[in-house]
């Protein structure tokens, strides 16, 4: 990954430290890595106090320090006796600025830099819900930053609408993708033949993939929908693979698969799991679709899909949308996916017979605007070099 040099870096010798609950999978725990990389590239020390997780042996692999830290904890008593405990790991490690990423160790980092008089930054990487005062009390934690990163713009209007107090505080940095790994150059034929054959997709079948955990609001209920449409449109060569795991949610996948029954698409709609090779899925995919029914923080899928080339169908609702040029917000000509009202089945299936009825040349010419359109603005490298300006910007002036 191209990073700054440490030679010339204004955080070259400087201690930053951020803290999450555990580096297991997810988006946040893939940032906090990102960043720590960036920052050992960039000469500084890099430290993520967290109780562990998966991902700790590649934090350290890209030079970042783990800090055994019981970050995850949501006990009053335990948080108090944590904002001592992390102030005596900043002053010991000279740790010159704070980053939180999620609420409850937010509030320990809070306690602990501003006893220090640390700058302390925040970031959204999601739409917190609670509309009781308490809720929104303890959610307020994230907007209390010297600088409060919002990983969308949509995220960043709800912190203003919420907190009207942080407005000037709000830095939106959208979530980086790695284009070396998401890209159709990287990823082996094999590949895509294995998660075919293990999903049974048959080799006259086009599939489009919904890439998400099994959640009412992630709308497979509405896909479902929809491939009932098309084939009654007369479209029967399509696989409509669910790629997700349930999470516990035993009754939903329950309704999903007497719904499934219910619309004679046993064996056309596909429950597979999840899925460990989201490139070789994504390239795989005639289609992807992200048809939420409730707002998403940001829109990966829809960004990784572009970057693979893949045409793309997602609800006009939330980040999403930011990351899709669509019409009318573009000429046609400047497409580089579908934006559907949300829950609209009649919608899906339409654009999904759209993007699969496109011809050859108009597929690669769309899959190379997507490409650049989201290389342009949703980069790792340009989101890690906008965070480490955050920091450098907090410290100059500190």
């Amino acid at each position: 990954m191209p990073f700054p040099s440490s030679s010339i870096h204004p955080l070259a010798g400087r201690t930053i430290l951020q803290i999450i609950p555990e580096l297991e999978a997810g988006g946040a725990e893939r940032t906090t890595v990102d960043v720590a990389e960036g920052l050992a590239h960039a000469g500084a020390r890099a430290l993520v106090a967290t109780e562990g997780g998966r991902l700790v042996g590649e934090l350290q692999a890209k030079g970042g320090i783990w800090v055994p830290f019981p970050a995850a904890t949501k006990n009053p008593f335990s948080m108090l006796l944590n904002v001592r405990r992390l102030a005596r790991i900043c002053h010991q490690e000279r740790v010159a600025l704070v980053h939180a990423r999620s609420r409850a160790p937010a509030w320990v980092a809070l306690g602990a830099a501003r006893s220090l008089n640390l700058p302390f930054v925040t970031t959204y990487h999601g739409s917190y819900s609670g509309r009781s005062s308490v809720k929104v009390l303890y959610n307020s934690v994230m907007a209390r930053g010297d600088a409060v990163i919002a990983n969308s713009h949509y995220t960043g209007d709800l912190i203003r609408s919420l907190y009207p107090q942080a407005s000037d505080r709000i830095r939106v940095i959208h979530r980086g993708t790695d284009f070396s790994v998401f890209s159709p150059s990287a990823v082996a034929p094999e590949r895509v033949e294995n998660l075919r054959k293990a999903w049974k997709v048959s080799p006259h079948e086009r599939m489009v993939l919904l890439a998400a955990r099994l959640t009412g609001w992630k709308g497979q209920r509405v896909l479902i929908e929809a491939a009932a449409r098309l084939r009654d449109r007369g479209i029967s060569d399509v696989a409509y693979i669910l790629a997700g795991d349930p999470q516990g949610r035993d009754s939903y996948v329950k309704e999903l698969d007497a719904l499934i029954e219910a619309r004679g698409l046993a064996g056309v709609v596909r429950r597979v799991g999840h899925c460990t090779d989201m490139p070789a899925a994504f390239l795989a995919a005639a289609v992807v679709t992200v048809p939420s029914t409730e707002p998403e923080a940001f829109g990966r899928s829809a960004v990784e899909a572009q970057a693979m080339g893949t045409p793309v169908v997602v609800s006009d609702l939330g980040a999403v949308p930011e990351t899709v040029l669509s019409p009318p917000a573009v000429s046609p000509q400047e497409r580089t996916g579908w934006r559907i009202p949300p829950g609209d089945a009649d919608a899906l299936a339409a654009a999904l017979g759209e993007a699969l009825s496109l011809g050859a040349s108009a597929r690669i010419a769309l899959g190379n605007r997507a490409r650049a359109h989201v290389e342009r603005h949703f980069s790792l490298e340009r989101m890690v070099a906008s965070t480490l300006d955050v920091y450098s910007a907090l410290l100059e002036g500190h």
